[in-house]
């Protein structure tokens, strides 16, 4: 049986506008690889639910940031709405007080650390480092990740020297991207010079491209690939643009298939290293498509999955499991073909 034909019932996608050829093509290129288990990431920085799967109600891995909702960049793509849902965290004391209230009152295992940008694409984290510190010496099983923004190696070591654990950056591959969307002044070889710093610490490095940045078209993102299948990351996180946090009529969808098109090139260019599927994709029958594509394509992860793509997994044999964590960060969990169905304890 196909797998067109395997996922022909399953009833979140139907009508579904499925590409027969890209769907065969998955099939012909699925190796023994592709075979491997997925995660489904439902990490607790916002609600989820889902037909296949349940949030957690607990705050087990949560998104803080510290400049709140601000963000001097304000990039066309974002509007600094990305901060909303983070808790606010814009002093040093005030992050060590949440998350150690946190881990006492809600079994918090790991946070996510961010900000807005400020003009140069850089988030100011030195004065946090230390509270880093404080926290990976009381709580040493407490997972830490950090988006990084543009930094220089020095800045590199001082979040690996604290306890960062997992580092991630946003690779953009196009100038005209950088310049019309980010309203940034910096080329693109700044992006690589980032990643090549964080490249050489000890930290798993997560870089993430955002699939459609330029105004919904594909431009840059073949380059972004080839800028990280240079790098020893950890594992590549892929998004898609979502035209709503813009203006009105800024940005168009992306096309699902040609999203697809680029997992599969992801697939194949990064072999041997984690590619994941992450928060942000466009709402509703796009994204049941698009993570279907992604679950098809051999992607280890899909952060908050659309409804069906359980299914569409066991349809075509993959083993699955789900944490209640960020996508580019594991913890622990034994990898079985059903859902866990209770919070991380």
């Amino acid at each position: 049986m196909s797998w067109l034909d395997a996922i022909g019932g399953i009833e979140e996608l139907e009508d579904a506008p499925l590409d027969a050829g890209l769907v065969a093509q998955f099939e012909r290129h699925a190796r023994a690889d592709a075979m491997r288990p997925i995660r489904f990431s439902t990490p607790t920085f916002k609600e989820y639910s889902s037909s296949e799967l349940s949030g957690c109600g607990k705050n087990s891995f949560p998104a803080f940031s510290i400049t709140a909702g601000g963000c001097a960049l304000n990039c066309d793509h974002c509007q600094k709405k990305i901060l909303e849902p983070m808790i606010p965290a814009t002093n040093p004391g005030m992050l060590d007080r949440k998350v150690r209230d946190l881990i006492m009152l809600q079994g918090l295992q790991g946070f996510l650390l961010s900000g807005g940008s400020n003009r140069h694409n850089e988030i100011q984290y030195e004065r946090y480092m230390p509270v880093v510190e404080g926290l990976k010496r009381d709580f040493p099983n407490l997972k830490i990740a950090i988006h990084t923004a543009l930094l220089d190696e020095e800045h590199a070591r001082s979040m690996e020297s604290a306890g960062v654990d997992t580092a991630m950056m946003d690779v953009i591959g196009a100038e005209e991207t950088i310049k019309q969307v980010y309203h940034l002044d910096r080329p693109v070889d700044d992006f690589e010079k980032t990643l090549a710093a964080l490249c050489s610490t000890g930290m798993e490095i997560v870089p993430h491209i955002v699939v459609g940045l330029h105004y919904g078209e594909i431009l840059g993102e073949a380059n972004a690939l080839d800028i990280v299948s240079r790098h020893a990351i950890h594992s590549l996180v892929l998004v898609v643009i979502m035209p709503f946090y813009a203006k009105d009529g800024t940005f168009k969808t992306p096309e699902t298939g040609d999203v697809g098109r680029i997992f599969a090139e992801a697939r194949g260019r990064i072999p041997d290293r984690q590619v994941l599927l992450g928060c942000a994709r466009p709402p509703g029958m796009h994204k049941r498509v698009t993570d279907t594509y992604a679950v098809m394509a051999g992607l280890d992860g899909i952060a908050f999955p659309a409804d069906g793509a359980v299914a569409v997994a066991e349809a075509i044999g993959r083993p699955y499991h789900q944490e209640h964590a960020c996508c580019s960060i594991k913890i622990g969990g034994e990898i079985t073909t059903e859902l866990t169905k209770t919070c991380a304890a």
